[in-house]
């Protein structure tokens, strides 16, 4: 799809920016004219995104939004160009697999700090800096929708998140500020080779991110859209 000039003076902030969603998001946020504030853990993977974007128009911030500080600085320096923020796209996360009965507990404090806390932390950082008719999405996934054996405790740290996207949506309506929950079917990111513990099931093939990212581009440039279910994917 082509985003040109989509997003001209919008103010964007993507965090997970580094992850195969994140930065195809960014890539067309900055095809569209965007300006980016583009996060994640690792120097070397955030300075591969958004290149062909113009001098200027990105900043790269290494952050752990696991800590609460570090979630304000970050909603701090991305309001800084203009003093607003138009878009939030949070596509950061992690999973892990095994059965409920021999998951260590670590893992599950993990699973809900990295994929629901941190994502509260900052929905209510950057909430203060959104601009009327700005949105914030967050990526919660299929799994938001219908939980899975072997999967249960990352299934419900994403169901939580889904459930507070749901009740700040209307707080966030308020100040005109659109939240979208969005849960794209298993998308082939490579994020379950990256499991902080267990071993992936033998998923079916998964979507195209590249299909995903076109979707939820045009969701975030269409602002009669409320909701991204799995079912928008298909």
């Amino acid at each position: 799809m082509d985003f040109t000039g989509t997003f001209a003076d919008t103010q964007a902030l993507v965090i997970g920016a580094s992850g195969a969603l994140g930065s195809r998001i960014a890539e067309r946020l900055a095809a569209g004219g965007a300006g980016l504030t583009l996060v994640g853990r690792r120097r070397d993977a955030l300075d591969a995104v958004a290149n062909s974007a113009p001098d200027g128009h990105v900043r790269r911030i290494v952050a752990d939004l696991r800590d609460p500080m570090a979630v304000d600085d970050v909603a701090q320096a991305a309001a800084e160009p203009t003093g607003q923020i138009d878009v939030v796209v949070n596509a950061m996360g992690i999973v892990a697999f095994g059965e409920v009965a021999t998951l260590d507990s670590d893992v599950v404090e993990e699973l809900f700090l990295t994929n629901a806390f941190s994502a509260m932390f900052l929905s209510k950082a950057v909430l203060r800096s959104m601009s009327a008719g700005g949105t914030i999405a967050s990526i919660s996934g299929v799994i938001a929708e219908q939980n899975m054996p072997g999967m249960a405790a990352y299934g419900a740290s994403k169901a939580a998140l889904r459930s507070f996207n749901e009740g700040f949506a209307r707080e966030a309506r308020r100040k005109k500020v659109r939240v979208l929950d969005v849960r794209p079917p298993h998308t082939e990111t490579g994020l379950v080779g990256r499991a902080i513990a267990g071993t992936a099931p033998n998923f079916a093939a998964g979507l195209d991110p590249e299909d995903v990212a076109d979707t939820i581009a045009s969701a975030l440039a269409n602002n009669a859209v409320t909701d991204l279910p799995a079912s928008a994917f298909r």
